[in-house]
This record gives C-alpha cells, structure tokens and sequence, in this order.
C-alpha cells in the first residue's frame, strides 16, 4: 500500500541536525555554564558533545531526547538550577536557533502537498519552539497536525504522537509512513503500525538505522522517487 500520509521528526529531518543545532548547542552550554570551563567541559561531555569541534557524537542522548530529558542531563553539572527555569530557558533559546533546512523545504512539500498526502509532524522537541521553527521556514500551513513532546500526547519512541496524526489526518496508522533520523523515529513508528523511514541528515550512520527501517534515505528530498518506486512495484 502507498502511504496516504507522511509524518515527519523535525530535527535531522527536516532540519539538518548538526548545521542547525552544533554552534548553537555550544553557546548553549557556555552560557549555562557561566564561564567556568570544567563545568563546561563536564556538560558537553555529558551531553555528548564535543566542544572543539562543536558537534554532537552518533550516541548522543541528545539526538532524540525531550527538553526535560536533556534538562535531566545537564542538571547534576549546575547545582542549584531549578528545572523548569532551565527547560523554560532552553525552550526559549531553541525557538530563536537558525535552522538549516535538509533541502529545499519549500518546493518538497509543494511536491508531497500536490499528491494529496496528509502531512503531519511529531517532535521530541516542545511544541513552541516546533512551530516557531515551521513559521521562518515558512510551512505553518503545511501540516495538518504538529505536536511536541508537552503536547499533550506522549513523546518518541511511544506511539501516542503518531497515532493522535493519524486520526487528526483522517488516516489509518497503516495507512502512514514515519520519517525520521533517529532509532526513536523508527521504532515509534513500529509501536504505531507505521512504515518506517530513515534519513541520513542526522548524527546516526546508515548501519544504526537499516536493520529498522523500511527505507534509508539520503536526505527527505528522496520521498517522490521512493513514493513513486512503491507506486511501480504497485
């Protein structure tokens, strides 16, 4: 069956994960840190992070982690730190990142909206910063269901994000593919009944993703061409 619908992670998928979020993740950790470079040090590498280089390792808990996780983190380095204070200034800061997009984002989703896809998408990331992040790339209009992690409906690698898109969308979890760069991404999918597919604009090698996808892609700019061999082997 070809997806009637596609739903996307946003970072490392529709954004290029280490363009976007590696300098800004080291003033990040600089300002958290106040100057004090052990401390510094003793965040990125719990974080798994390198700072010389400022890019963040494949195992990186990171790479898919919620706000209040990466929060969790970077807590037992900066005592006294009040948690909701720090997500709050996260989320604040994250909402304000450039964001370099995977590809041309715009002309893509011109493409998928033209097929009569259902477009959703569904972060680890909070919604606010989600959507403030889909308004400069300009596709505020472009999905019919966005959530986040405080959304209301769970986070990755549950299954209740997808599912709740799925209904917003009119579709049958079947009926859907997931695309997205990390093992969360896919293995969500599975727990929802989805399709499965992985992009490769993420720090997660191709050998991490295949064993658990249905697809591996370059980048999302290879959904027509993947969408259209289904259609083929149709």
């Amino acid at each position: 069956m070809t997806p009637r619908a596609l739903i996307f992670d946003k970072d490392g998928t529709l954004f290029d994960f280490q363009a976007t979020w590696g300098l800004w993740s080291r003033g990040l950790i600089l300002a958290e840190a106040e100057g004090d470079t052990a401390r510094a040090t003793s965040i990125a590498t719990a974080l798994g992070y390198d700072l010389a280089s400022g890019r963040f390792l494949p195992d990186s808990p990171v790479v898919a982690s919620t706000p209040g996780e990466i929060a969790d983190v970077m807590l037992p380095h900066l005592p006294g730190t009040n948690r909701a204070t720090l997500v709050a200034r996260m989320n604040a800061r994250a909402a304000q990142a450039p964001q370099v997009e995977a590809v041309p984002l715009l002309p893509l989703f011109e493409r998928l909206t033209a097929r009569g896809l259902g477009l959703g998408l569904v972060t680890n990331d909070a919604e606010a910063p989600a959507r403030a992040h889909l308004g400069v790339a300009g596709l505020t209009e472009v999905f019919g269901f966005v959530a986040g992690a405080d959304s209301g409906y769970g986070a990755k690698p549950g299954p209740g994000q997808l599912l709740s898109c799925a209904r917003a969308l009119g579709r049958l979890p079947a009926e859907c593919a997931m695309i997205g760069d990390s093992l969360h991404d896919l293995h969500a999918a599975r727990a929802a009944g989805m399709r499965a597919i992985a992009v490769l604009t993420g720090p997660a090698p191709r050998h991490v993703l295949e064993p658990h996808a249905d697809a591996v892609l370059d980048d999302i700019g290879g959904l027509p061409d993947w969408l259209d061999s289904l259609l083929t082997k149709a």
